[in-house]
Protein backbone atom coordinates (compact mmCIF):
# COMPACT_ATOMS: atom_id res chain seq x y z
CA UNK A 1 0.00 0.00 0.00
CA UNK A 2 1.83 3.49 -1.44
CA UNK A 3 2.02 5.75 2.02
CA UNK A 4 0.91 9.91 0.96
CA UNK A 5 1.85 12.33 3.53
CA UNK A 6 -0.22 15.47 2.87
CA UNK A 7 1.36 18.89 4.04
CA UNK A 8 -1.03 21.54 3.43
CA UNK A 9 -1.12 25.86 4.11
CA UNK A 10 -1.23 28.93 2.70
CA UNK A 11 2.72 29.15 2.32
CA UNK A 12 2.53 32.86 2.34
CA UNK A 13 5.74 32.96 1.21
CA UNK A 14 6.79 29.14 1.43
CA UNK A 15 10.39 29.29 3.71
CA UNK A 16 13.54 26.86 4.36
CA UNK A 17 11.33 25.91 7.67
CA UNK A 18 8.81 24.09 5.15
CA UNK A 19 11.22 22.65 3.05
CA UNK A 20 13.05 21.02 6.32
CA UNK A 21 9.70 20.00 7.90
CA UNK A 22 9.39 18.20 4.43
CA UNK A 23 12.28 16.59 3.51
CA UNK A 24 11.79 15.65 7.73
CA UNK A 25 8.92 14.02 6.79
CA UNK A 26 9.61 11.84 3.93
CA UNK A 27 12.43 10.46 6.20
CA UNK A 28 10.27 9.96 9.26
CA UNK A 29 7.01 8.29 8.03
CA UNK A 30 9.09 6.07 5.49
CA UNK A 31 6.20 8.05 2.91
CA UNK A 32 6.35 7.11 -0.80
CA UNK A 33 5.67 10.65 -1.46
CA UNK A 34 4.77 13.37 -0.20
CA UNK A 35 2.14 16.25 -1.81
CA UNK A 36 2.82 19.59 -1.04
CA UNK A 37 -0.51 21.34 -1.40
CA UNK A 38 -1.27 25.33 -1.16
CA UNK A 39 -4.85 26.40 0.16
CA UNK A 40 -6.82 28.16 -2.36
CA UNK A 41 -9.15 30.15 1.21
CA UNK A 42 -7.86 28.77 4.07
CA UNK A 43 -10.55 27.86 6.52
CA UNK A 44 -8.49 28.90 9.77
CA UNK A 45 -7.15 32.14 8.89
CA UNK A 46 -7.19 35.03 6.34
CA UNK A 47 -4.30 35.66 4.11
CA UNK A 48 -3.44 39.16 4.33
CA UNK A 49 -4.61 41.43 1.29
CA UNK A 50 -1.58 42.29 -0.24
CA UNK A 51 -0.51 38.63 -0.46
CA UNK A 52 0.74 36.77 -3.56
CA UNK A 53 -2.46 34.82 -5.89
CA UNK A 54 -2.94 31.43 -4.91
CA UNK A 55 -0.83 30.27 -8.33
CA UNK A 56 2.03 32.56 -7.34
CA UNK A 57 2.07 30.56 -4.11
CA UNK A 58 1.96 26.68 -6.23
CA UNK A 59 5.10 28.72 -8.27
CA UNK A 60 6.91 29.57 -5.12
CA UNK A 61 6.26 26.34 -4.05
CA UNK A 62 7.52 24.49 -7.42
CA UNK A 63 10.63 26.34 -7.04
CA UNK A 64 11.43 25.35 -3.39
CA UNK A 65 10.80 21.27 -4.45
CA UNK A 66 11.54 21.15 -8.02
CA UNK A 67 14.62 18.93 -6.96
CA UNK A 68 13.27 16.71 -4.41
CA UNK A 69 12.39 13.29 -5.71
CA UNK A 70 9.48 12.02 -3.58
CA UNK A 71 7.82 15.44 -3.21
CA UNK A 72 5.33 16.97 -5.61
CA UNK A 73 3.40 20.63 -5.49
CA UNK A 74 -0.10 19.84 -6.23
CA UNK A 75 -2.46 21.92 -7.36
CA UNK A 76 -5.58 20.18 -6.10
CA UNK A 77 -7.24 22.65 -3.58
CA UNK A 78 -6.58 25.33 -6.28
CA UNK A 79 -8.55 23.18 -8.86
CA UNK A 80 -11.31 22.42 -5.86
CA UNK A 81 -11.68 26.20 -5.37
CA UNK A 82 -13.37 28.05 -2.74
CA UNK A 83 -12.68 27.74 1.00
CA UNK A 84 -10.23 24.43 1.26
CA UNK A 85 -11.42 21.94 3.81
CA UNK A 86 -9.24 19.25 4.27
CA UNK A 87 -12.39 16.81 4.46
CA UNK A 88 -12.82 17.97 0.53
CA UNK A 89 -8.99 17.51 -0.15
CA UNK A 90 -8.43 14.01 1.19
CA UNK A 91 -11.64 12.57 -0.28
CA UNK A 92 -10.93 13.83 -3.41
CA UNK A 93 -7.36 12.24 -2.47
CA UNK A 94 -9.12 8.75 -1.83
CA UNK A 95 -10.76 8.62 -5.80
CA UNK A 96 -7.46 8.83 -7.32
CA UNK A 97 -5.50 6.91 -4.74
CA UNK A 98 -7.64 4.15 -3.56
CA UNK A 99 -5.47 2.07 -2.01
CA UNK A 100 -2.90 3.89 -0.46
CA UNK A 101 -2.90 5.33 3.06
CA UNK A 102 -2.70 9.04 4.07
CA UNK A 103 -0.63 11.12 6.85
CA UNK A 104 -1.62 14.42 7.45
CA UNK A 105 1.05 16.78 8.77
CA UNK A 106 0.00 18.83 11.15
CA UNK A 107 2.11 21.57 13.28
CA UNK A 108 1.66 22.16 17.24
CA UNK A 109 -1.05 25.01 16.77
CA UNK A 110 -3.32 23.40 14.21
CA UNK A 111 -3.06 19.53 16.36
CA UNK A 112 -4.29 21.03 19.36
CA UNK A 113 -7.19 23.09 17.56
CA UNK A 114 -8.07 20.29 15.63
CA UNK A 115 -11.77 19.81 17.32
CA UNK A 116 -12.57 22.62 15.70
CA UNK A 117 -11.85 21.63 11.87
CA UNK A 118 -14.53 21.43 9.68
CA UNK A 119 -15.94 17.38 9.82
CA UNK A 120 -12.88 16.79 12.06
CA UNK A 121 -14.43 13.27 13.18
CA UNK A 122 -14.60 12.59 9.23
CA UNK A 123 -10.95 13.38 9.11
CA UNK A 124 -9.91 11.09 11.76
CA UNK A 125 -11.74 8.32 10.30
CA UNK A 126 -9.41 9.22 6.46
CA UNK A 127 -5.82 9.79 7.58
CA UNK A 128 -3.14 9.22 10.32
CA UNK A 129 -2.60 12.59 12.13
CA UNK A 130 1.20 13.36 11.90
CA UNK A 131 2.22 15.70 14.49
CA UNK A 132 5.16 17.84 14.12
CA UNK A 133 6.72 20.00 17.26
CA UNK A 134 9.74 21.34 19.00
CA UNK A 135 10.18 19.19 21.85
CA UNK A 136 9.33 22.12 24.28
CA UNK A 137 8.11 20.20 27.57
CA UNK A 138 5.28 22.52 28.48
CA UNK A 139 4.20 21.74 24.30
CA UNK A 140 4.96 18.11 24.74
CA UNK A 141 2.55 17.40 27.55
CA UNK A 142 -0.35 19.36 25.72
CA UNK A 143 0.48 17.50 22.55
CA UNK A 144 0.27 13.95 24.51
CA UNK A 145 -2.87 14.83 26.47
CA UNK A 146 -4.58 15.99 22.82
CA UNK A 147 -3.14 12.69 21.03
CA UNK A 148 -4.88 10.68 24.23
CA UNK A 149 -8.20 12.71 23.68
CA UNK A 150 -8.07 12.39 20.21
CA UNK A 151 -7.29 8.48 20.00
CA UNK A 152 -10.59 8.22 21.97
CA UNK A 153 -12.29 9.42 19.11
CA UNK A 154 -10.61 6.00 17.01
CA UNK A 155 -7.78 8.72 15.65
CA UNK A 156 -4.39 7.34 14.62
CA UNK A 157 -1.99 9.70 16.03
CA UNK A 158 1.99 9.80 15.15
CA UNK A 159 4.06 12.68 17.26
CA UNK A 160 7.56 13.23 15.31
CA UNK A 161 9.67 15.93 17.15
CA UNK A 162 11.01 17.58 14.77
CA UNK A 163 14.25 19.95 15.13
CA UNK A 164 12.73 22.80 12.88
CA UNK A 165 13.66 26.18 11.44
CA UNK A 166 12.31 29.00 14.08
CA UNK A 167 10.03 30.12 11.07
CA UNK A 168 7.04 31.24 10.15
CA UNK A 169 5.57 32.95 7.02
CA UNK A 170 3.85 35.40 9.35
CA UNK A 171 7.49 36.31 10.85
CA UNK A 172 9.44 35.74 7.22
CA UNK A 173 6.68 38.98 5.94
CA UNK A 174 8.17 40.98 9.04
CA UNK A 175 11.79 40.10 8.43
CA UNK A 176 11.37 40.74 4.74
CA UNK A 177 10.05 44.37 5.73
CA UNK A 178 12.62 45.01 7.78
CA UNK A 179 15.20 43.40 4.90
CA UNK A 180 16.43 40.63 7.03
CA UNK A 181 14.84 37.96 4.94
CA UNK A 182 17.84 36.18 3.56
CA UNK A 183 18.72 33.32 5.68
CA UNK A 184 15.05 31.83 5.63
CA UNK A 185 14.61 32.22 1.56
CA UNK A 186 15.65 29.59 -1.18
CA UNK A 187 17.50 31.95 -3.47
CA UNK A 188 14.96 30.83 -6.89
CA UNK A 189 11.93 32.14 -4.19
CA UNK A 190 13.85 35.43 -3.10
CA UNK A 191 14.31 36.24 -7.24
CA UNK A 192 10.86 35.58 -7.71
CA UNK A 193 9.72 37.53 -5.25
CA UNK A 194 11.74 40.20 -6.56
CA UNK A 195 11.01 39.92 -10.30
CA UNK A 196 7.20 39.63 -9.31
CA UNK A 197 7.67 42.33 -6.80
CA UNK A 198 5.88 40.83 -3.91
CA UNK A 199 5.33 41.38 -0.22
CA UNK A 200 5.56 45.14 -0.60
CA UNK A 201 9.58 44.64 -1.67
CA UNK A 202 9.23 48.22 -3.18
CA UNK A 203 7.92 50.00 -0.94
CA UNK A 204 9.58 52.95 1.02
CA UNK A 205 9.09 53.23 4.31
CA UNK A 206 11.53 56.57 4.76
CA UNK A 207 10.12 59.54 6.83
CA UNK A 208 6.63 58.31 6.54
CA UNK A 209 3.74 60.71 7.75
CA UNK A 210 2.24 59.87 11.36
CA UNK A 211 -0.89 58.57 10.00
CA UNK A 212 1.07 56.05 7.58
CA UNK A 213 3.32 55.05 10.28
CA UNK A 214 1.41 54.03 12.65
CA UNK A 215 -0.07 52.13 9.80
CA UNK A 216 2.27 50.63 9.10
CA UNK A 217 3.59 49.57 12.94
CA UNK A 218 0.06 48.55 13.49
CA UNK A 219 0.37 45.81 10.45
CA UNK A 220 3.87 44.57 11.75
CA UNK A 221 2.98 44.47 15.64
CA UNK A 222 0.92 41.09 17.37
CA UNK A 223 -2.71 42.60 18.02
CA UNK A 224 -2.21 41.95 21.61
CA UNK A 225 0.97 44.50 21.18
CA UNK A 226 -0.76 47.46 19.66
CA UNK A 227 -2.93 49.19 22.50
CA UNK A 228 0.38 49.62 24.17
CA UNK A 229 2.17 50.66 21.69
CA UNK A 230 -0.55 53.41 21.22
CA UNK A 231 -0.53 54.05 24.88
CA UNK A 232 3.51 54.86 24.34
CA UNK A 233 2.98 57.29 21.87
CA UNK A 234 0.36 59.16 23.55
CA UNK A 235 2.25 59.30 26.97
CA UNK A 236 5.16 59.97 25.17
CA UNK A 237 4.09 62.80 23.58
CA UNK A 238 2.41 64.34 26.21
CA UNK A 239 5.24 64.12 28.76
CA UNK A 240 7.43 65.74 25.81
CA UNK A 241 4.71 68.85 25.77
CA UNK A 242 5.48 68.97 30.06
CA UNK A 243 9.05 68.84 29.70
CA UNK A 244 10.06 70.82 26.70
CA UNK A 245 11.06 67.57 24.46
CA UNK A 246 9.79 67.17 20.78
CA UNK A 247 6.55 65.93 20.53
CA UNK A 248 6.39 64.60 17.04
CA UNK A 249 10.04 62.92 18.22
CA UNK A 250 8.45 61.42 21.09
CA UNK A 251 5.61 60.00 19.00
CA UNK A 252 7.49 58.45 16.84
CA UNK A 253 9.67 56.80 18.82
CA UNK A 254 6.80 55.82 21.07
CA UNK A 255 4.98 54.13 18.69
CA UNK A 256 8.78 52.44 16.78
CA UNK A 257 9.52 51.40 19.87
CA UNK A 258 8.27 47.73 20.32
CA UNK A 259 8.44 47.51 15.75
CA UNK A 260 10.37 44.15 16.17
CA UNK A 261 8.66 42.79 19.44
CA UNK A 262 7.00 40.27 17.37
CA UNK A 263 10.26 38.39 16.35
CA UNK A 264 11.40 36.01 19.05
CA UNK A 265 14.60 35.33 20.77
CA UNK A 266 16.69 33.58 17.42
CA UNK A 267 14.81 35.75 14.71
CA UNK A 268 16.33 38.70 17.08
CA UNK A 269 19.29 37.52 16.88
CA UNK A 270 18.91 36.76 13.28
CA UNK A 271 18.47 40.92 12.52
CA UNK A 272 21.25 41.54 14.34
CA UNK A 273 23.40 38.97 12.15
CA UNK A 274 22.04 41.05 8.96
CA UNK A 275 22.76 44.43 9.90
CA UNK A 276 26.06 42.77 10.98
CA UNK A 277 25.43 44.24 14.84
CA UNK A 278 27.92 42.74 17.49
CA UNK A 279 26.54 42.30 20.81
CA UNK A 280 27.78 42.53 24.35
CA UNK A 281 27.90 39.02 26.11
CA UNK A 282 25.05 39.94 28.05
CA UNK A 283 22.79 40.65 24.65
CA UNK A 284 24.00 37.34 23.56
CA UNK A 285 22.47 35.08 26.40
CA UNK A 286 19.41 37.01 26.86
CA UNK A 287 17.61 37.86 23.27
CA UNK A 288 14.28 38.55 24.00
CA UNK A 289 15.58 41.64 25.35
CA UNK A 290 17.11 42.64 21.97
CA UNK A 291 13.76 44.47 20.33
CA UNK A 292 15.23 47.47 21.70
CA UNK A 293 18.34 47.33 19.64
CA UNK A 294 16.90 45.73 16.86
CA UNK A 295 14.02 48.01 16.90
CA UNK A 296 16.65 50.81 16.60
CA UNK A 297 18.21 49.55 13.37
CA UNK A 298 15.31 48.83 11.97
CA UNK A 299 13.98 52.67 12.70
CA UNK A 300 17.39 54.07 11.38
CA UNK A 301 17.76 51.58 8.25
CA UNK A 302 14.48 51.12 7.13
CA UNK A 303 11.94 53.62 8.06
CA UNK A 304 14.71 56.63 8.20
CA UNK A 305 14.11 58.24 11.76
CA UNK A 306 16.79 60.70 13.34
CA UNK A 307 19.50 59.88 15.70
CA UNK A 308 17.34 61.42 18.43
CA UNK A 309 14.61 59.16 17.65
CA UNK A 310 16.63 56.09 17.03
CA UNK A 311 18.68 56.68 20.85
CA UNK A 312 15.45 56.91 22.72
CA UNK A 313 13.85 53.61 21.07
CA UNK A 314 17.70 52.19 21.54
CA UNK A 315 17.81 52.62 25.41
CA UNK A 316 13.77 52.08 26.12
CA UNK A 317 14.59 48.58 27.99
CA UNK A 318 17.85 48.77 29.64
CA UNK A 319 18.37 52.62 29.85
CA UNK A 320 21.92 53.52 29.81
CA UNK A 321 23.98 56.60 31.96
CA UNK A 322 23.87 59.92 30.51
CA UNK A 323 20.49 59.46 29.26
CA UNK A 324 19.26 63.00 27.47
CA UNK A 325 15.42 64.25 28.18
CA UNK A 326 13.99 62.41 24.86
CA UNK A 327 15.41 59.09 26.31
CA UNK A 328 14.31 59.35 29.59
CA UNK A 329 10.84 59.59 28.24
CA UNK A 330 10.73 56.59 26.06
CA UNK A 331 11.77 54.59 29.03
CA UNK A 332 8.82 55.95 31.29
CA UNK A 333 5.87 56.04 28.83
CA UNK A 334 6.60 52.52 27.94
CA UNK A 335 7.01 52.09 31.61
CA UNK A 336 3.68 53.09 32.71
CA UNK A 337 1.31 54.23 29.36
CA UNK A 338 -2.39 53.83 30.60
CA UNK A 339 -2.56 49.91 29.45
CA UNK A 340 -0.12 48.86 32.28
CA UNK A 341 -1.47 47.93 35.52
CA UNK A 342 1.38 46.64 38.10
CA UNK A 343 1.52 48.08 42.01
CA UNK A 344 2.64 51.29 42.49
CA UNK A 345 1.63 52.33 38.36
CA UNK A 346 0.18 55.45 39.85
CA UNK A 347 2.67 57.03 41.68
CA UNK A 348 5.01 56.03 38.96
CA UNK A 349 2.69 58.22 36.97
CA UNK A 350 2.38 61.20 39.44
CA UNK A 351 6.36 61.06 39.47
CA UNK A 352 6.46 61.03 35.61
CA UNK A 353 4.61 64.45 34.93
CA UNK A 354 6.42 66.31 38.22
CA UNK A 355 10.10 64.64 38.80
CA UNK A 356 11.03 62.29 35.53
CA UNK A 357 14.21 61.11 36.98
CA UNK A 358 12.34 60.21 39.58
CA UNK A 359 10.74 58.45 37.55
CA UNK A 360 13.26 56.86 35.43
CA UNK A 361 14.42 55.41 39.05
CA UNK A 362 11.69 53.84 40.07
CA UNK A 363 11.27 51.71 37.02
CA UNK A 364 14.82 50.65 37.04
CA UNK A 365 14.42 49.84 40.56
CA UNK A 366 11.63 47.86 39.99
CA UNK A 367 13.07 45.84 36.84
CA UNK A 368 16.12 45.14 39.03
CA UNK A 369 14.79 43.97 41.84
CA UNK A 370 11.78 41.74 39.94
CA UNK A 371 15.05 40.31 38.28
CA UNK A 372 16.88 39.23 40.91
CA UNK A 373 13.51 37.34 42.63
CA UNK A 374 13.29 35.63 39.42
CA UNK A 375 16.85 35.14 39.40
CA UNK A 376 17.64 36.17 36.07
CA UNK A 377 20.33 38.67 34.95
CA UNK A 378 20.55 41.88 35.01
CA UNK A 379 21.73 44.29 32.28
CA UNK A 380 25.06 45.97 33.45
CA UNK A 381 23.40 48.93 31.72
CA UNK A 382 20.30 48.90 33.96
CA UNK A 383 23.15 49.19 37.21
CA UNK A 384 25.06 51.75 35.46
CA UNK A 385 22.40 53.62 34.59
CA UNK A 386 20.60 53.82 38.11
CA UNK A 387 24.29 54.51 39.44
CA UNK A 388 24.25 57.43 37.27
CA UNK A 389 21.14 58.75 38.36
CA UNK A 390 21.84 58.31 42.43
CA UNK A 391 25.23 60.03 41.69
CA UNK A 392 23.90 63.00 39.47
CA UNK A 393 20.94 63.72 42.58
CA UNK A 394 24.09 63.68 45.34
CA UNK A 395 25.59 65.99 42.89
CA UNK A 396 22.65 68.72 42.86
CA UNK A 397 21.72 68.03 46.35
CA UNK A 398 22.91 71.66 47.72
Amino acid sequence: MEKIGIYGGTFNPPHLGHIHAANFAVEALCLDRLLIMPSCVPPHKAIPADSPTPSQRLEMLKLCFSQAEKIQVSDLELRLGGVSYTVDTVTALQKEHPNAEFYLLLGTDMFLAFENWYCWKEILQMVTLSVMYRGDKKEQQNIEEQKAKLEEQGAKVILLENPVVPISSTQLRRLMTFHCEEEFLPDSVRNYIRENHLYSQDTDYRNLPMEDLEKTVISLLKPNRVAHVLGCRDTARALAETWGADPIDAARAGLLHDITKALDGPLQLSVCRTYGQQLSDFSSHNPKTLHALTGALVAEKIFGEKKSVVDAICSHTTGKPKMNLLEKIIYVADYMEPNRNFDGVEKMRHLAFTDIDGALKMGLEMTIALLKEQGREISPESSQTLKWLKENKEKNVP
